[in-house]
């Protein structure tokens, strides 16, 4: 199919800006949604018609709604949806308040569980710091992975990509810190310094790379943007295995005597 009609939220910078203009470069038309649509505005200068600025605050279901609704009026269809629009939320797990932890899933779980409902056609690590974070793009892989299996049927595909570290505000003007707890600070410069060795990425190679797998016959269900992914879980995957195989004895002792009943 060419020529597809994209649904894109957070498209105001990072990699949700990026998509778009890789999308409307060459041709294909976009939903681009953002909580200020002002910052789209040159690209409805150079696109005009092909792009509808929308005004979105995911964490709203009602206005989700009515987003995919408008997007369906200009466009007639959508083909591509990009759940984009989150934060990062920087705090240790005893630092992160009430209102903290309920703000980050609101955005970056229920949000896009909105658009993915109304539109219905980065977990894989975790890091310290960021347990709120990883708690909401863990929750976003497993209802991804069980919608893949629900809508398989009907042709549509699920992908999730996961990027390492790229040059995108993310850590920066968009990421919000909680009230820091003075005996997490050397986790937190362990952290800072572990990031401060890293390379990286540059979100513009990220367009294409997005334009590959929007136009491949069968996409993955995850792919890593970036080259540290693929070495990084490995090793995750291999100290998992590791420790359950350590443990395994009494994985064995809790089944019991019922270890040859079905359950």
């Amino acid at each position: 199919m060419t020529n597809k009609v994209w649904f894109i939220t957070g498209s105001s910078k990072g990699f949700g800006r990026v998509w778009a203009e890789a999308a409307l470069a060459r041709g294909d038309r976009v939903a681009a949604t953002a909580r200020d649509t002002g910052t789209l505005a040159d690209l409805v200068a150079k696109y005009g018609d092909n792009i509808a600025a929308i005004k979105l605050d995911v964490s709203d279901k009602k206005a989700v709604d009515a987003a995919v609704a408008e997007a369906h009026k200009r466009f007639g269809r959508l083909d591509v949806v990009i759940n984009n629009a989150g934060y990062g939320h920087f705090g240790a797990i005893e630092e992160v308040s009430e209102q903290e932890a309920r703000d980050q899933i609101e955005t970056n779980v229920f949000g896009a569980l909105w658009v993915t409902q109304a539109a219905l056609i980065g977990g894989v690590n975790a890091f310290a710091s960021l347990g709120l974070y990883h708690a909401s793009k863990w929750a976003l892989e497993a209802f991804s992975q069980s919608l893949s299996l629900e809508v398989a049927e009907f042709g549509i595909h699920v992908t999730l990509v996961e990027p390492g570290g790229f040059s995108t505000d993310w850590a920066g003007p968009s990421a919000k810190v909680s009230k820091e707890i003075e005996a997490y600070a050397p986790a937190r410069a362990a952290m800072e310094e572990r990031r401060s060795r890293a390379v990286a990425g540059d979100p513009e190679a990220t367009g294409p790379a997005m334009l590959a797998i929007v136009d491949a016959a069968e996409p993955p269900l995850r792919v890593f943007f970036g080259d540290g992914g693929l070495p990084m879980i490995k090793q995750e995957y291999a100290n998992r295995i590791a420790t359950w195989e350590k443990w395994d004895h009494v994985s064995v002792m809790a089944q019991g005597a019922n270890k040859n009943r079905k359950a």
